[in-house]
C-alpha cells in the first residue's frame, strides 16, 4: 500500500510505502544558509513526526546548495541536528534552486519508527 499525505496535482509532501517515508524537498526561510537550514530541518522534523518517524530514523539525505561556498555553514547546523550515532547516508551538491533567494534544499528518506 502507498500512502500519500499533503498531495496536490504536482507532488506529495510525504509518501509512505513498505515501512519507508519519503519527503519532498524541503527549503527554509531566512537570509543566510544557516537560517534556511535550521528552518528547513524544522520542517523535516514536523513532516517526519506526522509520518510516524523521526530524525533518528533518517536513512538518507540529499542536500542541494545554491553555492558550495555555503558548505561549512550548512554543515554546522546539520551536524547539530543529526542525533549522535544516527548519521544517515548523505550526498551534497550544488544546484540552481527553484527561487533565487533559496540557499539550501534537503530531501530525506526515513524508516517508519517502531
Amino acid at each position: 500500500m502507498i500512502e500519500r499525505i499533503h498531495t496536490n496535482q504536482r507532488m506529495s509532501k510525504i509518501v509512505k510505502h513498505g515501512g519507508v517515508v519519503y519527503l519532498c524537498g524541503q527549503v527554509g526561510s531566512g537570509t543566510t544558509v544557516a537560517e534556511q537550514t535550521e528552518d528547513c530541518l524544522g520542517r523535516v522534523d514536523r513532516l517526519l513526526h506526522e509520518a510516524g518517524s523521526s530524525r533518528e530514523h533518517v536513512l538518507q539525505a540529499v542536500i542541494w546548495l545554491a553555492d558550495m561556498a555555503d558548505f561549512d555553514a550548512m554543515n554546522e547546523v546539520w551536524d547539530a541536528w543529526v542525533p549522535q550515532g544516527a548519521a544517515p547516508a548523505r550526498a551534497c551538491g550544488e544546484a540552481k534552486l527553484a527561487d533565487a533567494d533559496l540557499r539550501v534544499e534537503i530531501i530525506v528518506t526515513a524508516a517508519v519508527a517502531g
